[in-house]
């Protein structure tokens, strides 16, 4: 035995929780949960990904997130600019958020040669769709998102946290 076996770790993390299930059965539903998420303050330096087929509504929950933490304007999908920036203004303050699309992501020197590095160095919200495009280059997500779609059209959802940011988070997206 050690001493390490006999005392605690100095700095001790909690254990994350458990990934929820949503059942999103429309819009609304969808929306529901963005504004849950941006009234917690873990969003403002947050990294979500976000996983899902084509259509399967990644771009539709991001402007529901961008709209309730405040952006406004047009919320585009950054699909051939790969990021598109957007300001959050808040009454006291505002802050940044970027939506990066890496569909279209295919050579990791593009990381660097874009700037996301430095991007993802400052403080603000990340979201990131297709991120296993960019896999190597990307951080662990805080939060990511699953997104899949039934024979009915309704839209499913896991969150897992991969932080106490994206756990904060995947609390105030679930109502818990």
């Amino acid at each position: 035995m050690t001493a390490a076996d006999h005392h605690p770790g100095i700095v001790e993390t909690a254990p994350l929780p458990a990934p929820a299930r949503l059942r999103w059965a429309d819009e609304e539903a969808t929306a529901a949960c963005a504004r849950r998420m941006a009234a917690s303050p873990a969003l403002r330096n947050a990294f979500i990904a976000l996983h899902g087929d084509l259509g399967a509504g990644k771009t539709s929950f991001v402007r529901h997130l961008l709209r309730a933490a405040g952006v406004a304007g047009r919320i585009k999908s950054p699909t051939y600019a790969v990021v598109e920036p957007h300001e959050v203004a808040e009454p006291h303050a505002s802050w940044r958020a970027w939506h990066f699309d890496f569909y279209r992501f295919d050579d990791p020197h593009e990381w660097d040669d874009a700037g996301f590095r430095d991007i993802f160095a400052e403080p603000g919200l990340k979201l990131a769709e297709w991120p296993e495009k960019a896999r190597g280059v990307l951080p662990p997500a805080d939060l990511d998102v699953v997104i899949e779609v039934d024979e009915a059209g309704v839209r499913h959802a896991r969150l897992a946290a991969g932080s106490a940011a994206g756990a904060a988070l995947l609390k105030a997206g679930a109502g818990a």
